[in-house]
């Protein structure tokens, strides 16, 4: 039973259908008032509100073992139900078959379902609104308690949240630390100075005592930074815009570019180095695992153009990404490809570069679509 539709019950006025007595001392018992319906057996039957009813479907349906998803429901309802739970006693068969009909009829009737509330609104148009509006929404989900602000906090990137932390407490770094994925909570740390990362990782250690809402504020309060930044004209950072331009120039026109940039600025052009992935790269960041999908990809023919233009530069990295790249597939299609080089012999710098970056391109797009992940420095 959704969650959802219990919380649209109890959350629904008191209906006219009428429901049977017994089921709160003082006023729902079967002695009725005059004038009220009955049921087919003559017995009295009085008004139930929706929290009544929902209490009375929650609690048919756990003890029938059906595991109900009550968390998903905002805590105000987690309560009140939890509450109405403490006060009923027994509930006549009259009264439950009348809410249960009720219920399924209700289902029946249902031609479209919305997702509910600030919160819902906010899941459903994930994406599909502008900046400004989707901050504007998730100010509103928190406001009302709706949200949970640490999905925005853990979605940021690791060098924003380093910015954002830069100005707080090492205790409260450290709960976002804990809040983190540890692959999340190590890049963070390692973006950190030293003597701050370390005094964050202490302060790890004092938060065992730290109560749920001091947590929720912190969060709020750091989500609400998050949103009132402007936002961003371009979703990449610089040196991954650059890095993704020099990917696919010439070689030679990418070293004298870099090599300005170490003049210009040796930070920067570090960082446009790490973004860049070219055929060279190969060996350095594909997996292994990868390297079927990455063959099924590419065309035989330009393999064998990019093979074979690297077999004119001995030593270099491109060289030892074709034999990265032939280690690790089938022996008998390597020596293939082996022989199908030997026989393709020399071949032109345009001609090789563009194949290797028709390589680089198959690369990237099966990066995009989720199929492969580069490994990090770190990994290398």
């Amino acid at each position: 039973m959704p969650a959802l539709q219990l919380g649209e019950l109890y959350t629904a006025p008191a209906p006219s259908l009428p429901t049977g007595g017994g089921l709160l001392p003082g006023g729902f018992g079967l002695d009725a008032p005059a004038g009220h319906a009955t049921s087919p057996n003559g017995r009295a039957i009085r008004h139930l509100n929706g929290r009544q009813k929902a209490t009375i479907l929650v609690q048919l349906l756990l003890s029938e073992g059906n595991d109900l998803k009550l968390a998903k429901l905002p805590e105000s309802m987690q309560n009140a139900l939890s509450e109405e739970m403490c006060t009923m006693r027994l509930v006549d068969r009259d009264t439950l078959f009348a809410v249960v009909s009720e219920f399924v009829e209700t289902l029946e009737q249902v031609g479209l379902s919305f997702s509910g509330g600030v919160g819902g609104a906010l899941k459903a148009l994930d994406g599909k609104l502008s900046p400004a509006a989707a901050t504007r929404l998730r100010q509103m989900a928190r406001a009302r308690g709706v949200a949970d602000p640490w999905e925005r906090i853990t979605s940021a990137d690791s060098d924003t949240l380093v910015g954002l932390l830069e100005p707080e407490s090492p205790e409260v770094a450290a709960v976002v630390l804990s809040k983190l994925s540890v692959k999340q909570a190590a890049e963070l740390l390692g973006k950190m100075p030293g003597e701050r990362a370390r005094r964050v990782a202490y302060a790890v250690s004092q938060t065992e005592g730290i109560t749920p809402r001091l947590v929720a504020r912190i969060g709020n309060a750091l989500a609400t930074q998050l949103d009132d930044r402007p936002p961003a004209a371009f979703e990449a950072p610089p040196a991954k815009r650059v890095g993704a331009i020099l990917t696919n120039t010439p070689t030679r026109v990418r070293e004298d570019l870099l090599s300005g940039l170490d003049q210009e600025d040796a930070g920067f052009a570090e960082g446009v180095r790490k973004a860049i992935f070219t055929f060279a790269n190969i060996h350095q960041r594909l997996n292994p695992r990868d390297i079927g999908k990455v063959l099924r990809d590419v065309a035989q023919a330009d393999l064998i153009t990019a093979f074979a233009y690297a077999a004119l530069q001995p030593g270099s990295d491109e060289a030892k990404a074709v034999e990265f790249l032939l280690a690790n597939m089938s022996q008998r299609m390597a020596g293939t490809l082996r022989d199908e080089v030997e026989i393709r012999g020399k071949v032109r710098a345009k001609d090789g570069e563009a194949a290797m970056s028709t390589v680089v391109a198959s690369i990237r797009n099966l990066i995009d679509l989720g199929e492969i992940e580069l490994r990090s420095d770190e990994e290398e």
